[in-house]
């Protein structure tokens, strides 16, 4: 199943209907004409936010081994200077 898109008019009126598909795609709800809002199950919003946060824990890992001084360090550096 693909990608499904109705109206936010559509979405209001036939809402449990709309949720019934999202567990096999997301759904994209436009408003005037353009997309506004999409509505995921909630495995794939977790399946999303797992890559998301695996992608920024590699990048905060290449900053550290590139010289980053971390979060800690930079908080206690940064408390210095503002006594």
């Amino acid at each position: 199943m693909g990608l499904r898109t109705v109206t936010a008019t559509e979405a209001k009126n036939h809402f449990g209907e709309c949720l019934d598909g999202v567990s096999e795609a997301p759904l994209i709800i436009t408003k005037t004409r353009r997309p506004f809002a999409v509505v995921m199950s909630h495995r794939e919003f977790l399946r999303l936010q797992a890559i998301e946060d695996a992608y920024w824990g590699k990048r905060a890992e290449e900053g550290e081994a590139s010289g980053y001084l971390g979060v800690e360090r930079s908080r206690a550096l940064l408390a210095d200077l503002t006594k």
